[in-house]
């Protein structure tokens, strides 16, 4: 994530900031300019460099999502390019469940700015009906919600916002993570499993090859990892004992690390603590790209482990990644790389 600077005064923003706590600016977040900008009042502003009333306003879910991004001013589209993906909330008379949705949508948010980055296609229900992106987010509080992914729409529990409930699961399912945002990039994986490899047989061998056999019985395999549990020395081949279920699930776990370090390394490069190189904007392209990656990770995931260790907490990344996980990502590395250079090369013909 990138370093925010409010464009009046230059005080430093955080990626939920909705105002400036220095000058008192009213800031929306341009997912296009990828900035923040100052919003100008009805009758002008005198902030410089805000931006005209007349052609952007703060999404419609300002308030009920805790939403700081802006939209065009357009009659039929009123919601930001993360709350349109939304398909289903809790009730308005369900004040529990509406804060954690609030929770959840912050998450979101942080999630398709990553995607963004990544350059990678967001294909929405309203585009294809049968496989595009949703998302409901409903609380397993007064009905059964199961956390997961069918077609493109994706299922969130916002029970998963509650951290003692969250805590709990974690602790049960012996688990050294878990977090609202992973299972975003979890969930998203499955989707990515469709949009880029399933629509394109020529990666299917090397996945096979790698994650297993994609048309694997799934029932069978879950009711084998839930009555069995991971295979013995797991750790050597899984970044999860939850990865050794299921080929997809190999893949939506290793799509969501992968997911982890990119950002996290985009964050430690804009307050100077990662290469500068470690920014989305330097693309790490060619068979080297993703040896550049790693080599500049594990060194900063130890150093941020220790300093958590420092503040007497656990450990930020307690994750091991050895050579077989390696080369998966890897082959999930080369398949974002090659299918968002050849989108943006038919964009630039067309």
């Amino acid at each position: 994530m990138r370093d925010f600077i409010c464009p009046n005064c230059g005080q430093h923003l955080a990626f939920e900031n909705s105002v400036c706590l220095s000058c008192g600016s009213r800031l929306g977040f341009s997912l296009e300019d990828k900035a923040f900008l100052v919003i100008a009042s009805g009758e002008g502003s005198e902030h410089g460099g805000a931006v005209d009333a007349a052609d952007y306003q703060l999404c419609a879910n300002l308030h009920l999502a805790e939403c700081n991004w802006l939209v065009k001013v357009e009659p039929v589209r009123l919601l930001c390019a993360s709350c349109r993906l939304t398909r289903t909330r809790p009730n308005d008379t369900d004040t529990e469940a509406l804060a954690a949705f609030a929770l959840a949508e912050r998450a979101k948010r942080r999630l398709i700015a990553e995607l963004h980055e990544l350059k990678l296609p967001i294909v929405g229900r309203d585009e294809d009906p049968e496989y595009g992106l949703a998302f409901d987010l409903l609380s397993s509080a007064k009905e059964k919600v199961f956390t997961g992914h069918d077609n493109g729409l994706i299922t969130l529990d916002l029970a998963e916002g509650d951290d003692v409930h969250r805590e709990q699961l974690r602790t049960s399912m012996d688990e050294p993570y878990r977090t609202l945002l992973g299972h975003f990039r979890h969930e998203v994986g499955h989707y990515y499993f469709y949009r880029l490899v399933g629509t394109s047989p020529a990666y299917l061998p090397r996945f096979t090859e790698l994650f297993g056999d994609p048309e694997a019985d799934y029932q069978a395999a879950l009711d084998r990892h839930y009555s069995e549990g991971a295979p013995p020395r797991w750790e050597k081949k899984y970044v999860s004992s939850y990865a050794t279920m299921h080929p997809a699930e190999d893949w939506a776990e290793t799509f969501a690390h992968y997911l982890h370090i990119r950002d996290t390394l985009d964050t430690a490069a804009a307050f100077s603590f990662a290469p500068a190189n470690a920014t989305f904007d330097r693309r790490q392209l060619g068979p080297s790209g993703f040896d550049t990656i790693i080599e500049m990770w594990l060194p900063l995931a130890w150093a941020l482990n220790m300093v958590n260790r420092s503040m007497g907490k656990d450990d930020l990344y307690p994750f091991v990644l050895p050579v077989p996980v390696l080369e998966k990502m890897r082959f999930i590395h080369t398949v974002i790389d090659e299918v968002t250079s050849s989108s943006a090369s038919v964009q630039q013909q067309s």
